[in-house]
Parts: structure tokens; sequence; C-alpha cells
């Protein structure tokens, strides 16, 4: 018997995970419904505060860790806020 569960959350994450569900040849429902007997199968819930890293922070990571390896766009070191306020007004 199929019974029916009301979740309230944020309309853009609702509107995302139907998207990536989508993408992923999913119904947001099977998504859900495959975590709940996860859930209930292994009595175990995950989380995480380790955010994943997009594709352009790591891009642009890569960028700033080239840049770091051959000394370009990097700022000297600066020991009080009369310095930075020094070296921008020189710019």
């Amino acid at each position: 018997m199929k019974t029916v569960i009301n979740v309230k959350t944020e309309k853009n994450v609702k509107i995302h995970a139907q998207k990536l569900a989508k993408e992923m040849g999913f119904s947001l429902s099977a998504i859900i419904n495959a975590y709940l007997k996860q859930f209930v199968r292994n009595k175990e819930v995950y989380f995480t505060i380790t955010p994943k890293m997009s594709p352009e922070l790591e891009n642009l990571l890569g960028k700033v860790e080239f840049d770091i390896q051959r000394n370009r766009n990097i700022s000297r070191i600066f020991s009080s806020n009369k310095e930075i306020k020094k070296h921008f007004t020189s710019l």
C-alpha cells in the first residue's frame, strides 16, 4: 500500500532537486523513496559539514595555485590597515 508524505522545503531546493533527479533519469519521488528505504534498512543518517566544491570554484582555485607557483598576481603582506589603504590609493 502506498501513502503520501508531505515535506516542506524551500522552493529553490525542490526545483534544483527535481532538475538533478531528472538529469540522472529519476523522479524526485524515486530519489526520496530510495533514501527512505536506505534509512530504514541501515538505521543510519549521514550528514556532512564539508561542502563539495563547485567546478567553478575548483577552476578558480586551480588558477590561483598556478599563479602562486609562478609568483604572479600576489600582493605583499600588510601589517596594518593604513598600509592597505596606502597601497590601494597608489593603484
